[in-house]
């Protein structure tokens, strides 16, 4: 009897994996596999993106530039038989850089590569001269606060992570500016540097004087603070011709594969268009917008067109406003409810491990179970949280959110530099961020229930 019980217990468990098998897996085994080749037969993605970032170069938010690569993006869409193709106008801010430099006087006299960091003032056209104190971390600013009176702060903080260390970057001219300093810099914000300055977003805060905030390089910023040490006196003189213009209009780019059954219900999938002013925004974040677009043109060429809709969007204005994301939640509020899901992939087109999905218990053991699908192209991997900039006013709503994953480890070695060009990329790898995020969209889209909140 115990033998019998023992092999019906086994034949039952058996049985029960084989059906969870057959319920996600083995039933959208076959157009996965479609999708997957699909997306490595060719370098279509790549071949795309690189015609992207050649043809317009950078896209900030105001420029010239981000517009014309909108405008061409929406006739290409248009091209692929895309449907219900548009953009959705958006107010974004408009921060012009302007001629720009650092110079070391003394002890020495160089030049200093340098990049002013959006939102910042100008220093007026006679530049800023004052002698620099170098601070390793905001305790140390605090402590010698008497010495920063009328000079230049330096924070030389050495890299902890992105999240961690890049408050100095957000925030640090007014932390300086509180202690009395005339304009400060910052080391960039990157694990490795080849004398390569990173810009990025800063902020004033209302209760502080706003003085021009700008960043250095690694190296310089390790070679300011040995003068220090030395007890060399620092002179520098920073002019930027920064400023902030009126807003101006851009717009969220829209496209969808309209859906057979629930049309009205919608997953969401897309990257941000903009990009800061240098370099090409290959990496931050045309990857990201061109493998979604790429990721839905495949499923229309290859004819397979899910339940439920799924609606390409690239973003406007992530970089430094996030006005997209958040337009795209304000003009679509009433639609929040059939949102069945959102991904977005803003951490560069490297080779995909999986997503991290942000939602209900039932939502991530769902999503694990279609992330098998992607087991042939190791990037099956979900972990918790997960989600996006662009996203997180949908998953403030309830929609659940997901972000792709891949191997970021030199992603920040080329962010908001102008070393993000396209050579950093692999044809290979962005074509297996495609089949990733074209295979998760699909199956949540075309599956008989809705992903669950």
């Amino acid at each position: 009897m115990r033998t019998v019980l023992a092999l019906a217990l086994l034949f039952g468990s058996a049985t029960q994996i084989h059906a969870q098998e057959i319920s996600i897996a083995g039933q959208y085994r076959l157009q996965a596999d479609r999708l997957i080749n699909g997306a490595l037969s060719d370098s279509a993605s790549f071949d795309r993106l690189t015609e992207l970032v050649d043809l317009f170069g950078h896209r900030f938010s105001g420029s010239q530039s981000l517009e014309d690569a909108i405008d061409w993006i929406l006739d290409e869409m248009e091209a692929d038989g895309l449907e219900n193709v548009r953009g959705e106008e958006v107010m974004v801010p408009h921060w012009v850089r302007g001629e720009e430099s650092v110079t070391l006087l003394a002890p020495r006299q160089m030049d200093l590569p340098m990049l002013g960091l959006g939102g910042s003032v100008g220093t007026g056209p006679g530049g800023i001269t004052a002698e620099a104190i170098v601070v390793s971390n905001y305790e140390e600013l605090t402590a010698r606060a008497a010495e920063a009176v009328g000079k230049i702060v330096v924070f030389n903080v050495e890299f902890e992570g992105y999240g961690r260390t890049v408050d100095y970057r957000v925030n640090g001219a007014s932390a300086a500016a509180r202690v009395g300093a005339v304009a400060s810099l910052v080391r960039s914000i990157t694990p490795y540097s080849l004398q390569t300055p990173h810009t990025g977003m800063m902020r004033y805060a209302a209760d502080a004087p706003q003085i021009p905030h700008a960043a250095i390089t690694v190296e310089d910023s390790e070679l300011l603070g040995r003068m220090q040490e030395r007890g060399q006196r620092i002179e520098l003189m920073i002019k930027m011709e920064a400023q902030t213009l009126p807003d101006v209009v851009s717009r969220n780019v829209v496209a969808e594969l309209v859906g057979t059954d629930f049309p009205n219900e919608v997953i969401v999938l897309g990257g941000h268009i903009d990009s800061w002013d240098v370099g090409q925004g290959a990496m931050d974040d045309a990857g990201g917008s061109v493998v979604a677009w790429e990721a839905v043109r495949l499923m229309k060429d290859l004819g397979l067109r899910p339940r439920r809709t799924v609606r390409v969007v690239l973003w406007t204005n992530e970089e430094n406003g996030l006005r997209g994301g958040t337009a795209y939640h304000d003009d679509h509020i009433s639609e929040m409810g059939d949102h069945i899901l959102a991904i977005e992939s803003d951490g560069g087109v490297f080779e995909p491990s999986g997503f991290g999905i942000s939602g209900s218990p039932e939502a991530v053991e769902i999503v694990r179970d279609i992330a098998r699908l992607l087991n042939r192209i190791e990037s099956g991997d979900i972990s918790t949280p997960g989600g996006g900039a662009d996203i997180g006013p949908l998953g403030a709503e309830g929609v659940p959110t997901m972000g792709l994953r891949v191997d970021g480890q030199k992603y920040f070695w080329y962010h908001h530099t102008g070393a993000d060009t396209i050579d950093k990329l692999d044809p290979r790898e962005v074509g297996l961020s495609t089949a990733a995020m074209a295979v998760m969209a699909f199956v949540v889209a075309d599956m008989e229930d809705r992903l669950p909140r």
